[in-house]
């Protein structure tokens, strides 16, 4: 596809290179990259233009050095500003009239403002100045572009006026002077050839065209008005071949080149924002059309203004009615966020709410906890009570057992010493043996052998019941009071000494 073969012409513009898919949405964006950079090119524009004036200004030029310098103006204003490229084309004239006085350089300048007439849709005034021509005065090298400014002036006329016999009428005149045109110029004129492409164009065959248009776009430079001029009418090849996407490539490329080279008639955006409009694509056709409408108001001719009028009121209807439709959804969704909203702040009171019952909830549930633990503290001191309180009762049970059994034995020791003490007696009555039993009776021999024995009994069970009784007991003393035990089972202080009289006294 052509489109293909000429991937080259993005890199012209410095354009990311991307699969051929994307391209033309690559192109897309360079093209809104460039509208929105135009005020620079505009800058570069009126500094050349700028320069040129400042130069006119010199009181000390020549009549010739102001007629170069105009034409020097009328080229940067041509696309630029009609009317400043119609005013410095009049000063010319003038100036070549009355000044120079060279007829050559006044008709040339004619030529000139009469398709620039045209163009701007001043048709009258550009079959005036034609006619204002001596044809038969003119010299052979103008002749062509006489023919071919009448070729535009009726060709545009025959295209934008309102009456459909004039307009085949008009068509007549133009197609005479193109004929004329054709047959006059050589076959490597480079208008001839351009004529010769619009022809297979529009009657083929395309082929021929195509080759044309080729070796057309290999000797114009991407960002110039030719370059322009090239790619749009390659545009047209591709509407007469009915490849959409092809014509819409070369109306971007021809239109950055139009914004980059500050040409304000625009014909290759609008005529693009036509074809989004077709497509559906309203925000990028409204934005196209919008800045196309802005240049062309610049440029301030009318009939490109008529040009793009029409659609431009098309398009704006249509997208202020999708606007309008957006902004009904966009309330509706609003209204809907908005019941959304409400329903989540519900939502979140909801949560706050419950979160603070939770809190609530987990203070008690620690203030439980903590009460808790302190009743098993307090349980626990309990148990420990209890458990000691136990081993003190086990221990009280052991020693009552312990007093309950030695006392039980000591009665029953008693009980046989008594009845042998009682046989005893018995016998030494009954033996006539009084004075040895009042000796026995008066001796405290047995006496103290019984206390002895009560003593120990008493040491022994109660050191066996309290073992460590005689370690705390020191404890309560000073040092070196301490009681110490004389032998196992027996204490330092001890009532021996204590005994009761045998006699009672």
């Amino acid at each position: 596809m052509r489109i293909k073969s000429n991937l080259f012409l993005l890199l012209c513009f410095c354009i990311p290179v991307i699969s051929m898919a994307g391209d033309l949405d690559s192109l897309y964006r360079v093209l809104d990259q460039t509208i929105q950079e135009h005020s620079q090119y505009n800058r570069e524009k009126e500094n050349r233009i700028q320069g040129l004036r400042s130069r006119l200004g010199n009181d000390q030029l020549t009549a010739l050095e102001k007629y170069g310098l105009h034409s020097l103006l009328v080229e940067e204003y041509y696309s630029y500003v009609c009317d400043s490229a119609i005013h410095y084309l009049h000063a010319n004239i003038r100036l070549a009239s009355t000044e120079l006085k060279e007829s050559r350089l006044v008709d040339e300048s004619k030529i000139t403002l009469a398709y620039l007439l045209g163009s701007c849709g001043m048709y009258k005034e550009g079959v005036d100045m034609l006619g204002s021509i001596d044809r038969s005065a003119l010299l052979s090298d103008l002749l062509p572009e006489y023919l071919a400014a009448y070729d535009h002036v009726y060709g545009e006329l025959s295209s934008y006026t309102q009456d459909p016999v004039s307009s085949v009428e008009y068509r007549r005149i133009s197609d005479l002077y193109k004929d004329s045109l054709f047959r006059m110029l050589p076959n490597d004129h480079p208008q001839r050839i351009e004529m010769m492409e619009t022809v297979y164009r529009d009657h083929g065959p395309l082929e021929n065209a195509w080759e044309i248009n080729d070796e057309r776009m290999k000797e114009v430079v991407p960002g110039t008005p030719g370059y322009a001029l090239v790619a749009f009418q390659r545009s047209l090849i591709y509407d007469a071949e009915g490849n959409r996407e092809g014509q819409k490539y070369y109306l971007a490329l021809s239109a950055i080149s139009d914004i980059r080279s500050s040409t304000k008639d625009h014909a290759s955006l609008w005529t693009l924002a036509g074809i989004l409009y077709e497509e559906g694509d309203l925000e990028r056709a409204y934005r196209y059309i919008r800045f196309s409408w802005s240049e062309t108001n610049f440029y301030n001719a009318r009939l490109r203004s008529l040009q793009s009028a029409g659609i431009l009121s098309l398009i704006d209807l249509t997208y202020q009615a999708m606007s309008e439709r957006q902004n009904r959804t966009l309330q509706a969704y609003l209204i809907l966020i908005s019941a959304l909203s409400l329903l989540l702040i519900g939502a979140m009171l909801y949560i706050y709410r419950q979160m603070k019952r939770l809190a609530l909830a987990r203070n008690h549930l620690q203030t439980a906890n903590s009460q808790l633990k302190e009743l098993n503290e307090e349980l626990q001191q309990v148990n420990a009570w209890l458990k000691t309180a136990n081993e003190d009762l086990s221990e009280s049970n052991q020693i009552k057992e312990e007093y309950i059994a030695r006392f039980i034995k000591l009665c029953s020791t008693y009980i046989d010493k008594l009845d042998a003490y009682r046989r005893m007696v018995h016998k030494k009555i009954t033996g006539g043996q009084t004075a040895e039993l009042v000796r026995i009776t008066r001796s405290p021999e047995s006496l103290d052998s019984e206390l002895e024995e009560l003593y120990t009994n008493f040491d022994t069970a109660f050191l066996h019941l309290f073992p460590d009784f005689v370690r705390k007991f020191n404890g309560l003393l000073q040092p070196g009071e301490g009681i110490q035990l004389k032998k196992r089972g027996t204490s330092q202080y001890r009532a021996s000494h204590i005994r009761p009289d045998p006699t009672g006294d």
